[in-house]
């Protein structure tokens, strides 16, 4: 039975090294999702930080294989409203926001605005015409592809906000 490592307050150094991992993933002003008591629990066979908490909310975790910044929910909700709309947004109607608030894949025919500069593979919210967050996913088109395409999957969703 494995033992879950305690909570440690990071080096400066680090938080800046997460701040910096945040701004070139999310854009400018990203960085603002670490202000207050951050602290980290860390991978007990690297050492390296793996969770991240902002006031003792789960935040995000840091991916092992390339080193990026997965959100949760609560981080994701956090962000938005540090970014410039339609900054990495995928906006969808009411009607289809319910379904991918499941875990539902989001296909381009349902996609009402796009943040233009949405790029392949890149980790992006989904949202419904409110600027609610509705699900966290990776882009499979660009942004721009994803209005003009009338079919084929948009968004492949990692985490609706329904459980």
């Amino acid at each position: 039975m494995s033992v879950r490592a305690e909570l440690q307050e990071p080096a400066e150094e680090e938080v800046r090294s997460l701040k910096a991992i945040l701004e070139y993933q999310y854009g400018k002003g990203a960085a603002s999702l670490l202000e207050g008591n951050v602290k980290v629990r860390r991978s007990p066979s690297t050492g390296r930080a793996r969770e991240v908490y902002v006031d003792g909310v789960l935040v995000g975790t840091v991916r092992a294989a390339d080193n990026f910044f997965v959100l949760t929910v609560d981080g994701a909700r956090r962000l938005l409203g540090l970014l410039p709309y339609p900054r990495l947004r995928v906006v969808v109607p009411s009607g289809v926001a319910e379904h991918v608030a499941k875990g539902r894949t989001v296909f381009c025919k349902h996609v009402v605005k796009a943040d233009a500069e949405i790029r392949p593979g890149e980790e992006v919210f989904v949202v419904d015409t409110s600027d609610r967050l509705v699900a966290l996913g990776k882009a499979i088109v660009g942004g721009a592809e994803m209005l003009s395409k009338r079919a084929g999957k948009a968004v492949k969703v990692r985490k609706g906000v329904e459980k």
